[in-house]
């Protein structure tokens, strides 16, 4: 589509890549009558919130890279009227262990009773859930407090701490390293590492950690849409970026991909975007520009002096099976154990050996991970030959894989962690994963997997860091604004997941980021 329609050269807001918060400050400016101009380097809108068929020949559409919702408001979707719907999985997750020469694990899910019988089972007693219970009604208090405040102006901290009225609450999960808790309320190693993984996605930091990046980490995957529940996208994520993009359209914006912004000049009243296409260089002038994108490509843009781009820390694969595996555990289905969150080497020690093996430099030798299958909750992103087959994809999220650890060969040492992360996980399975991955078209595996450098070539990420930058405190500091997007130029905003209270798929920063410029607007 073309960048103009017609002879207009300027808009009240033009927004700097088409990724999931860009399309929510589009629809929110459009719909409150805004002209509004998006501008997307790649061939489409969606940045890394995509559904796509990354195997040849394949009719399966998979969230390439986000793949789970909590932290979208629903607020956004009622405001926006979008078509657009999740899943609860009815299983938190499984976590298999090894026990007296044993296979058995913890199934978290299908009803109270249930859970307390594999607590039971694991440990031999009752302790353990109860401290689980306690544990998680704590963070479900803070959840109900926190989550409504990320789409108002920023709180101050003691705002925020009287909102979450709890003192307790506020030391454990603000105030001391969240591994402080963990060993306190529990004893068994297993749940340890089960409560501490959402203290790591993404993030790489040990339990203890004094700058309380876990904690942070931790808040965000446990508050979201106020009880913490991680729910499936129906369609995969594509669905809402899709709904986003056509919500955008409909309230008149105009969204043009094949457009890479080169700069941004601004006198804090008006400001230029300069872009390039196919065709070649142009100017569209606007009254304010929102940049979805990150701090770092902010301040590229600006002519400002970048940060330190946050290191990166996962490995991303997609996989398609002919079939679940059998475990090892008879006593768990394979369909429960894989369509919550399957943990593979995330006992609490495990984990710690995992982070001290990277910072020195090294691959763990046990490589954490978690996988789950979309497909048992939402078989919509699989053709109905797949579906009608038994066809079923998993995709893994590993931990403690800084971005250094690809330096020097990033092919190779994907290649190897792959590997072992998938050893890890035959160490569980009554029969080896590699039996049961379906072949695309030319007769491959289908399986694809993304390290750090990978996202940062693909998608523009600095260090691959899938948050933009690490992630900050809910409330307002020294310099973050009103609403936590303000960049130092006056109508020149940051609505990517770079801003205070982004990262995820939340839609947050792409909403305050247009609340700012209708509160700069008079609207």
């Amino acid at each position: 589509m073309p960048a103009h329609e017609g002879p207009q050269r300027s808009y009240d807001a033009v927004i700097v890549g088409g990724g999931h918060n860009g399309l929510v400050a589009a629809a929110y400016l459009a719909r409150a009558g805004r002209s509004v101009l998006v501008l997307e380097r790649l061939g489409n809108t969606g940045g890394a919130a995509v559904s796509t068929r990354p195997f040849t020949g394949v009719d399966a559409r998979l969230s390439r890279y986000s793949y789970l919702v909590s932290l979208l408001p629903k607020k956004i979707v009622r405001d926006l009227g979008l078509d657009f719907r999740v899943r609860t999985r009815t299983v938190s997750s499984y976590t298999p262990v090894e026990r007296d020469g044993r296979p058995t694990g913890l199934l978290v899910g299908g009803g109270e009773r249930r859970t307390r019988e594999a607590f039971a089972r694991l440990t031999g007693g009752e302790s353990e859930y109860r401290a689980w219970q306690e544990f998680y009604d704590m963070t479900g208090r803070v959840a109900k407090n926190v989550f409504p405040t990320l789409t108002e102006p920023l709180p101050t901290r003691d705002e925020l701490r009287r909102r979450v009225d709890d003192e307790e609450a506020w030391r454990v999960l603000f105030e001391e390293p969240i591994g402080v808790a963990v060993e306190a309320r529990f004893a068994d190693d297993l749940v340890r590492g089960v409560v501490l993984t959402d203290a790591l996605i993404g993030t790489f930091a040990d339990a203890h950690d004094p700058s309380l990046a876990q904690n942070r980490c931790f808040l965000y995957h446990v508050i979201g849409g106020g009880t913490g529940a991680w729910d499936v996208p129906v369609g995969g994520m594509g669905a809402l970026t899709d709904a986003l993009a056509g919500a955008a359209r409909d309230a008149g914006a105009i969204l043009a991909t094949g457009h890479e912004v080169l700069g941004i000049s601004s006198d804090g009243r008006a400001a230029e975007v300069t872009y390039r296409t196919a065709d070649g260089e142009g100017v569209v002038g606007a009254r304010h520009v929102l940049v979805n994108a990150s701090p770092q490509e902010l301040a590229v843009l600006t002519g400002d002096q970048p940060p330190n781009p946050a290191e990166g820390a996962q490995l991303k694969v997609n996989m398609l099976l002919k079939r679940l595996p059998r475990l090892k555990d008879a006593e768990v289905d394979p369909r429960e154990a894989f369509s919550g969150t399957f943990h593979i080497a995330e006992g609490y020690r495990q984990l710690a050996t995992a982070h001290a093996q990277a910072a020195a430099g090294r691959l763990p030798e046990a490589p954490p991970s978690e996988i789950y299958c979309h497909s048992l909750t939402d078989p919509t992103i699989l053709g109905p030959g797949l579906v009608e087959q038994g066809y079923q994809t998993l995709t893994l999220f590993g931990l403690h894989t800084p971005a250094r650890l690809f330096d020097h060969d990033n092919d190779g040492v994907r290649e190897e962690l792959l590997a072992s992360t998938l050893a890890q996980l035959d160490a569980h399975l009554a029969e080896p994963l590699a039996d049961c991955l379906a072949t695309d078209a030319d007769g491959r595996p289908c399986i694809e997997a993304k390290t750090p450098l990978d996202l940062e070539r693909d998608l523009r990420l600095p260090g691959g860091n899938i948050f933009h930058r690490e992630l900050s405190w809910p409330y307002a500091q020294e310099g973050t604004g009103r609403w936590g997007v303000e960049s130092r130029h006056a109508n020149v905003l940051l609505c990517g997941a770079g801003a205070v209270r982004g990262g995820g798929v939340s839609g947050v920063p792409g909403h305050n980021a247009a609340m700012a410029v209708l509160e700069q607007l008079g609207d």
